[in-house]
This record gives C-alpha cells, sequence and structure tokens, in this order.
C-alpha cells in the first residue's frame, strides 16, 4: 500500500510558528465521547465471498477493513469503540490516512451521524460540521453568509454587520455576489471557514480547510483559532500537515482503521504517526 501523498511532510515556516503555552489551566469537559461505534449499512453491494457460505479467512477479514456482506447488505464498521474527553480552552489535531475515519468521527460529533453504540456529549454547539450543512450551491455567497450567520445562532443585523469583516477574511472579494458552485474548492473552503468563525462557537471543527488557502490565509486561520480558544472554546483540527497540527493543536488524536490509535502530547503523536507512515510506504516498495 503506498501512501506518500496522506502526508504532508513538506516544512511550511509560516506553518512552523511555535505553539504558545500560556499556562492557562483547561475548562470544565466540553465534549465526552463515550465507547463510539458507527456503522454505515450499504444497500446494493456486490456479495463478497465463499460460494459455499464458509466464513471468510483471517487475511480476508483484515483486508476487507471491518466490511461485511450479507445479501446485498454492506456494513462498514467506521468508527470502533472511540472514547476521549475534550475540555474548554483546548485545540486538538485529528491524523490519520484517508479512510480512517476522521471526517466520520467529527460528523457524529457534529450530530448528523446517529451512533450504532455509545454515545457523544456536546456541552454547547458544534459549530463548523453545522454551517457546512445549511450552505447551498445554487445561492450566492452572499445569501450563504446570511444563512451561515443564522445557523450559528446569530441575528439579521449581526450577520450584516459583520458581512464586510467575513468576506475580507476569506479573500474572495466580488466573488461573492456569485453562486457558490461557481466558486473552486479553496475559495468555498475559506468562506465556510471565515462564516464559522464569525461567532465563537463552543466547539469549533475544521475538516482539511486549512490546507486549502495559501500561507497567508492559515496565518489568519491560525490566529482566528488562536482567539477562540483563548475565550474558552474547543477546536478539532483535521489535517495531513504535521506541521500545521504542532504549530495550531497541543493535543492530538490519532486516527486508524476507526480506533483510536493514540491521544496525547501533538509533538509525540505526530511523530509516531509519522513513522507508521514511512514504514508502510517503505513496506510497499
Amino acid at each position: 500500500m503506498s501512501i506518500p501523498e496522506e502526508i504532508d511532510f513538506e516544512v511550511d515556516a509560516d506553518d512552523l510558528t511555535p505553539l504558545a503555552e500560556d499556562g492557562k489551566a483547561l475548562g470544565s469537559p466540553s465534549l465526552v465521547v463515550d465507547d463510539l461505534y458507527v456503522t454505515y449499512r450499504v444497500f446494493g453491494g456486490k456479495r463478497v465471498g465463499n460460494a459455499t457460505g464458509q466464513k471468510p479467512g483471517v487475511l480476508k477479514r483484515f483486508l476487507s477493513g471491518g466490511r461485511t456482506h450479507v445479501g446485498g447488505v454492506t456494513s462498514v464498521e467506521a468508527i470502533k469503540g472511540v472514547s476521549f474527553v475534550a475540555r474548554h480552552g483546548e485545540s486538538i489535531g485529528v491524523v490519520g490516512i484517508n479512510g480512517s475515519g476522521k471526517s466520520t468521527l467529527m460528523r457524529a460529533i457534529a450530530g448528523l451521524i446517529p451512533p450504532t453504540h455509545g454515545a457523544v456529549y456536546v456541552s454547547g454547539d458544534p459549530s463548523l460540521l453545522g454551517v457546512n450543512a445549511v450552505l447551498m450551491g445554487s445561492l450566492t455567497g452572499e445569501r450563504n453568509v446570511m444563512i451561515g450567520g443564522l445557523a450559528l445562532g446569530l441575528t439579521p443585523d449581526e450577520v450584516r454587520e459583520r458581512f464586510d469583516e467575513i468576506v475580507d477574511f476569506s479573500g474572495i472579494g466580488d466573488a461573492i455576489y456569485l453562486p457558490m458552485k461557481a466558486y473552486s474548492s479553496g475559495m468555498g473552503a475559506r468562506l465556510r471557514f471565515a462564516i464559522s468563525s464569525a461567532a465563537v462557537p463552543d466547539v469549533l471543527m475544521i475538516d482539511e480547510a486549512l490546507a486549502t488557502g495559501d500561507a497567508a490565509f492559515r496565518k489568519k486561520s491560525k490566529a482566528r483559532i488562536d482567539a477562540i480558544r483563548d475565550q474558552a472554546g474547543t477546536v478539532f483540527l483535521v489535517s495531513h500537515s504535521l506541521a500545521t497540527i504542532e504549530s495550531i493543536c497541543s493535543r492530538t488524536l490519532w486516527v486508524h482503521q476507526g480506533k483510536l490509535v493514540m491521544d496525547g502530547p501533538s509533538a509525540e503523536v505526530c511523530a509516531a504517526y509519522k513513522a507508521f507512515v514511512r514504514a508502510q510506504d517503505g513496506a510497499s516498495r
């Protein structure tokens, strides 16, 4: 399995600003994930297995990545027994190769996917994914700013007051008056981040949004994340850029095949994850 694209080993000086250790004590728990399991059921999948009806061997079960096939229904165990506690004022990175379950975990925290087993307890509202769910590609960026702001709990007057700031932060200029379906992925991601961070959310989840911006946007985004964290918000950052993770997050979760492999200081977790990816890439050569 060759996965050199799964991780960004490049060093970007703008991403390597040392994370300031301000010595502030963390607040009370903002999020509790308790023995979380998420299983997808896909109907109409091709049956895979022995014609005799015997159970597949250990190797085949391993290669299937937790997928089982019964009567045309495919069950995919995307998250398997994940538990952790996040606190107010904490910034947490989430790393893992593609398909490891990172985005599914964020969607489950946001309440967009029901747990198959276990529970997610959130103090407040997870904001970023909630905004992404309501934005509409057929509407202009201007209209989506209003929709997203209302979804965050702002009043129409508050959204109008912050409109210019949101557009300036996103850097998309007059494109704000075009339909979002005409935006590049980078433009859309920058506008989503600008809208989502217009209010100070209790839990802000960023799934690869910073990877689409240039160095100047990443620098602005890091400052915005620091401000949210300083106001006792909790920030989750999903990224393949370990430099970005280490510069923004004091703690990192490593997810692999739906399981939480490691949870600890970012430097330690990122070093272990980097060694794992390089070992996997070397084994495939």
